[in-house]
Parts: structure tokens; sequence; C-alpha cells
């Protein structure tokens, strides 16, 4: 069973960089679908991005693209966001989450809260 970690997070200016990173441990990290959600106060977890275990394919909300970057290190068992361009609209909880369904050569990106098995605690981001 994998556990995730997430780190990066914080207060930042509007129009600022951050990069969060998502360390897993346990498990077959290259067997993992992962995916960045979001949880604004007040509002339903929403999915940000997810990648596929070979990094084959990547998936983004439409509110993120062009301006957040997933990536994975299978080597370092770890996915980042590298999030640019920040908006006040950005704040929010950001948490990891993780299935193994397809496989290590799933091309498949879940964006749904109830695919994914495994959650991290989350790290709060503030433009």
């Amino acid at each position: 069973q994998v556990q995730l970690a997430e780190s990066g997070g914080g207060l930042v200016q509007a129009g600022g960089s951050l990069r969060l990173s998502c360390a897993a441990s346990g498990g077959t990290f290259s067997s993992y679908t992962i995916g960045w959600f979001r949880r604004a106060p007040g509002k339903e977890r929403e999915f940000v991005a997810g990648i596929s275990p070979s990094s084959t394919r990547a998936s983004y909300a439409d509110a993120v693209k062009g301006r957040f970057t997933i990536s994975r290190d299978n080597a370092k068992t770890t996915v980042y966001l590298q999030m640019n361009n920040l908006k006040p609209e950005d704040t929010a909880d950001y948490v990891c989450a993780a299935n193994d369904r397809g496989g290590a050569f799933s091309l498949r990106v879940y964006s749904t809260v109830k695919d994914y098995d495994y959650w991290g605690q989350g790290t709060q981001v503030k433009p």
C-alpha cells in the first residue's frame, strides 16, 4: 500500500510560482496513476492534474491548463506539480492521490475523486 506526502505549499504573490511535490513510499510507484486535487474553502474537491504511470499521458483541468505542469520521477518516487502565474482563485488545499487499477502500462488518467484509492494529507497554497 502506497503512502503519499505532499510538500511545497505556501504563501505566494499573485503571478508567482510554486512547485508542489508528492513523495510516495511503499507499493510499486511505477504502477500508480497519480492525480492532484484541490479543495478551496467552501467548495468541493476538484481535479487539477493527473499523470499516467510511465508519464505517457497527462491531463489538466481547464482552469489550470497552460499554467500548471505535472511531472514524475519514478526513480525518486515523486510527482511534481509546477504552478506558474498563480491566481487568487488557486487558493486551496492541494492533495495528491494514487491508484494502480491500470498497472504500469496504463494510459488512462483518472479525473474523479472516486477513482483514487490512496490520498495524502495535503498542502496549502495561497496566492
